[in-house]
């Protein structure tokens, strides 16, 4: 296994795809992939600096740790929900895209079978995935939901630069089979979420949270496995006892589907 590389880790979902016909989803991922292409753009991100992951339903990016993260989260707090206000002004309501995003920092390092390992991931995935991020999706008019994780919030929100105020983020906890991560949400919290996994508004504990199987452990770090070529992810992610996922194999908390072919689902 290589040495662990520092990356910044941007992913993007689109709220309720599987919920769509094939036509629909095919017309998502092609918004889905103009959206990030012109704000990483906008924030000055080359392509040379980027790695893509398809996930059918959503797309992974590493990003080179040169890249301004500060950059990144401008264009996310001010491209992409501009964005999607003018693709969802011209589309009808089966066509409408909402996203989720989360941005993280962390170590990546590829192994023995070409696959990215890191711990780092798979917090970024749970993020993404977490039903409070999904509730304050739902909740709110705008059409973008951003949480980013404790070390981006420490490294780049908390100091308040100019496009990023610091104090529109808020502390929230989300629970994980690794334990309690600890995020930041920008805008509202929810007042609750539909499997009580996480913070409720203030950042209390909502009753009755849980994370994982009852006795169980950390698991072992996802491992993301390419066969050449650029890779290619379909499905979407699936955390704790949920099972069934077809496609290439994937090991550890976080299974995803084979084939970037726009099958993925996403839990409404």
């Amino acid at each position: 296994m290589t040495d662990p590389v520092s990356r910044t880790i941007l992913l993007l979902d689109i709220e309720k795809f599987s919920d769509r016909d094939d036509v629909e989803q095919a017309y998502l991922r092609r918004m889905l992939y103009d959206v990030t292409d012109r704000a990483l753009e906008s924030a000055g991100i080359e392509e040379t600096l980027r790695l893509r992951a398809d996930r059918g339903d959503a797309v992974m990016e590493l990003i080179d740790a040169n890249a301004s993260v500060t950059a990144l989260l401008r264009a996310l707090l001010s491209e992409v929900p501009a964005q999607l206000r003018s693709v969802n002004r011209m589309a009808s309501k089966s066509a409408q895209i909402r996203l989720r995003g989360v941005v993280a920092a962390g170590y990546v390092a590829v192994d023995e079978h070409e696959g990215w390992v890191g711990s780092d991931l798979n917090h970024a995935c749970r993020l993404l995935d977490a039903a409070l991020l999904r509730a304050a999706l739902r909740e709110r008019r705008d059409d973008f939901a951003l949480c980013v994780s404790d070390a981006v919030h420490t490294g780049i929100v908390r100091h308040d630069h100019p496009g990023i105020p610091a104090d529109a983020f808020h502390a929230v906890t989300v629970d994980s089979k690794n334990g309690p991560l600890t995020a930041w949400l920008h805008g509202p919290v929810p007042a609750r979420t539909d499997d009580h996994s996480g913070t409720g508004a203030g950042g209390a504990p909502v009753p009755g949270a849980s994370g994982g199987r009852p006795g169980t452990g950390a698991g072992p770090p996802a491992v993301f496995h390419f066969t050449g070529g650029s890779p290619s992810f379909g499905g979407s992610l699936v955390a704790g006892d949920q099972h069934g996922v077809s496609g290439g194999q994937v090991t550890g908390n976080v299974h995803l589907g084979g084939g970037g072919n726009g099958t993925g689902g996403d839990a409404a």
